[in-house]
């Protein structure tokens, strides 16, 4: 079975950030939300892995080839245009062949191991296999029409949902699955929608077959899913201290110190602290995680994503609910500071 992971898409829902970076390299607990999908995969067994990649394609590349090194049999497919899962797969025909493969959305999460879902596609003989995760709000997603607990048809983003089961951004497909990419027209919204793909399959006799997640399953599409996800991820954060921690700190909860300095201040877990950084005279506080490099000073902050090589200096009153891109900076000017909320992007300065 090859893997294959959809990496392009302009993340406008998720801007001021992604005006600078590829929506699949924001780090959620100072790791990239497409590192979740590549080990998923590999953790499978799956180790043939196609990304497809758009205009951040070359910074993905490096950022891959960093972490995971040239010769991890990654094949990289180059989508001219945002314009569907479908066209995606299209466009991925010579990469899969003939092979059973897994499309696995590169801004998605899951919890636990892909390896049993695969498992159970392979031994099914199904032409696909959707993954469906209850949610609250289906309008956003592709819906299953379910009956008698089978789905029986699929719609994209319904304004009168049929189910409440969601399309998770996990699908597992045999060769046949081209066929129907080739057959489907251009949506309202100008895509190739892959709920037409796979109704075509249904409609036109395949086997298609779904599985519900047994756990939770996280599309980071917007700035409070990042944050949401965060949470989720570092829930499950190992305690770890490495590094320069002097006597008047305090420690607390489930803590991930990677080769950090810690003066006269509070850690409450679950957080992660990136190697380099350095916090002085400040608290932070549970779901928070601070990159590498950075610089915490006289502030607090709270369920928050800091990047890499950031400072957040004198903010007393304290910060929540933040993405902070990299090497911006935040820092007190005068007056009272209220408690705030900030999105910023790569290199941004705020002074509260």
């Amino acid at each position: 079975m090859k893997g294959l992971i959809l990496s392009g898409g302009l993340g406008s829902r998720l801007r001021p950030i992604t005006h600078t970076r590829s929506k699949q390299l924001i780090p959620i607990a100072n790791k990239p939300v497409l590192f979740y999908a590549i080990d998923a995969l590999l953790q499978a067994g799956i180790c043939e892995i196609g990304i497809v990649v758009g205009d951040t394609g070359r910074e993905i590349k490096k950022a891959v080839g960093k972490a995971y090194g040239r010769g991890a049999g990654i094949t990289y497919i180059r989508q001219s245009r945002p314009l569907g899962i479908a066209h995606a797969i299209r466009i991925s025909e010579d990469f899969i062949g003939k092979s059973r493969f897994v499309v696995f959305l590169g801004d998605n999460l899951i919890n636990g191991s892909l390896f049993p879902y695969a498992d159970s596609f392979q031994s099914s003989g199904a032409d696909a296999m959707v993954l469906l995760a209850k949610v609250p709000d289906p309008t956003l997603f592709g819906v299953a029409i379910m009956k008698k607990g089978k789905v029986i048809g699929l719609v994209e983003k319904p304004k009168r949902p049929p189910s409440n089961y969601a399309l998770a951004g996990i699908y597992f497909f045999s060769s046949g699955i081209f066929k129907a990419v080739k057959s489907i027209g251009l949506s309202k919204r100008g895509e190739y929608e892959i709920t037409d793909s796979i109704q075509y399959l249904m409609d036109t006799g395949r086997h298609v077959i779904s599985r519900k997640i047994s756990g939770w399953w996280k599309d980071t599409g917007k700035i409070e899913d990042l944050l949401e996800a965060n949470k989720l991820i570092l829930d499950g954060t190992v305690r770890k201290i490495e590094g320069e921690i002097d006597e008047k700190s305090k420690i607390s909860g489930s803590v991930r110190i990677d080769g950090a300095r810690v003066v006269n201040s509070v850690i409450k877990g679950p957080s992660v602290i990136g190697r380099g950084s350095s916090i002085i005279n400040s608290e932070i506080q549970p779901y928070t995680s601070i990159g590498p490099g950075c610089v915490i000073e006289g502030s607090s902050i709270g369920y928050s994503i800091v990047m890499a090589r950031s400072s957040i200096t004198g903010i007393t009153s304290g910060l929540g609910h933040c993405l902070i891109g990299e090497e911006a900076e935040v820092k007190f000017r005068s007056g009272k500071t209220p408690y705030s909320s900030l999105h910023l992007g790569d290199c941004s300065r705020v002074s509260l």
